[in-house]
């Protein structure tokens, strides 16, 4: 009995641990946004984590395996953020409702996960030259087929491209927070003024939608 408990207590530590891939993609975004593309190496990883020197690359070999590794655990974040927030229940979903998931969504890449959107930029500048990497990248903040859902829940005619120009807005709005000219008004993440300044456009954006409709 003792040992079939013992197996089970270590199971459970075992499932409860971040696998150390995991840990490593994290560690490679902590780098990339407070210290750029450059500071994502395979050194830079081990020292940041305690590991001994040569862990990252043993899982790892080249840089481009290590971003890639990393974007993919962004998406993965990204998606797993949206598919947690867009569950209407049993409320059809209105411009009210996507108002306030969108500018949610923003909120928590300002607040809560502003590292994951300073790391998407920063990771920008390593993958000019690799078509793979920067298409990996552009969609790792915000899901087109996400999108495309919801706009097709709201009614509009062609989803595809309603999504493609409603990602383009949250692109801008993004980055003006984070190092536009929005970035210098002051707003602070998490008050009631950063959730009123990012509703305004996003709302703006609907009712013109709706009124195409």
């Amino acid at each position: 009995m003792s040992k079939t408990t013992s197996d089970g207590d270590k199971t459970s530590r075992t499932r409860s641990r971040p696998s150390r891939r995991g840990a490593i993609c994290e560690a490679a975004l902590d780098l990339a946004a407070a210290g750029g593309n450059h500071a994502v190496t395979h050194y830079g990883i081990d020292d940041h984590l305690g590991i001994a020197r040569g862990s990252t690359s043993y899982y790892y070999r080249t840089r481009q395996a290590l971003l890639t590794a990393a974007i993919i655990h962004l998406t993965s974040l990204s998606r797993q953020a949206f598919h947690d927030a867009f569950d209407t229940g049993d409320t059809a979903p209105d411009i009210d409702w996507a108002t306030d998931l969108t500018a949610t969504q923003l909120e928590l890449l300002l607040g809560p996960r502003r590292r994951d959107a300073l790391a998407r930029y920063a990771l920008a500048t390593g993958t000019i030259d690799d078509d793979e990497l920067r298409e990996a990248l552009a969609s790792c903040l915000f899901s087109a087929p996400g999108a495309q859902a919801l706009m097709t829940a709201l009614g509009a005619p062609d989803p595809s491209c309603a999504a493609g120009n409603f990602i383009s807005l949250l692109e801008g709005l993004l980055f003006d927070r984070l190092h536009g000219s929005r970035s210098m008004s002051g707003i602070v993440a998490g008050s009631e003024a950063s959730i009123s300044d990012l509703r305004q456009p996003i709302r703006l954006w609907l009712t013109a939608l709706q009124r195409g409709i």
